[in-house]
């Protein structure tokens, strides 16, 4: 299996009628031909924020418990969607391969963005841990193969993004400290 996130094209074609790699792909959004990581934040960004309003009628801590166990259930589901789908395409980590970001998104939603800026920075901050990969994110990212890999790296992502948006809102004074 080759490396690399843009090792060759993927068309709607190809992943056919196969529920593997169209969830794999984000429903489609993996597809885009610019920034498909990018775009394949979107659905994470709708997903968040719709299990986050629809559990918001039974407080915060169900709001929170909601969304750590929907992370938890879909980080499983995605090791294998991801793993599945490199191995159909002869490619570890296609760029295609949205999954792990519609699912490494999902922490920051225990902050409960709630206006079109914080979700704005929930977007921004976890596509740059994305991108940049600090440590230890881009050692695993080099390190951990296979379905595990790939979620692995934007679930921290993720996670950096938590605290980067918490940091955020806290020094504009929109968190108590």
């Amino acid at each position: 299996m080759s490396a690399g996130k843009h090792s060759r094209r993927v068309g709607a074609a190809e992943l056919g009628l196969s529920p593997v790699m169209w969830l794999a792909f984000g429903g489609g959004t993996g597809l885009s031909p610019r920034a498909p990581g990018t775009v394949g934040t979107l659905p994470g960004i709708l997903l968040g924020w719709l299990l986050m309003v629809l559990a918001t009628p039974w407080g915060e801590v169900a709001v929170i418990a909601v969304i750590l166990a929907a992370t938890g259930l879909l980080f499983v589901v995605g090791v294998y969607l991801c793993g599945e789908a490199s191995r159909r395409l002869g490619v570890h980590d296609h760029g295609g391969i949205v999954f792990d970001e519609v699912v490494g998104v999902l922490p920051v939603f225990i902050l409960l963005p709630n206006t079109w800026w914080e979700l704005l920075l929930v977007f921004a901050w976890f596509r740059v841990f994305d991108v940049v990969k600090p440590w230890p994110i881009g050692w695993l990212d080099r390190r951990v193969h296979g379905g595990l890999g790939i979620m692995l790296d934007d679930l921290l992502a993720g996670i950096y993004a938590l605290v980067a948006v918490w940091l955020t809102l806290w020094g504009i004074g929109q968190v108590a400290g």
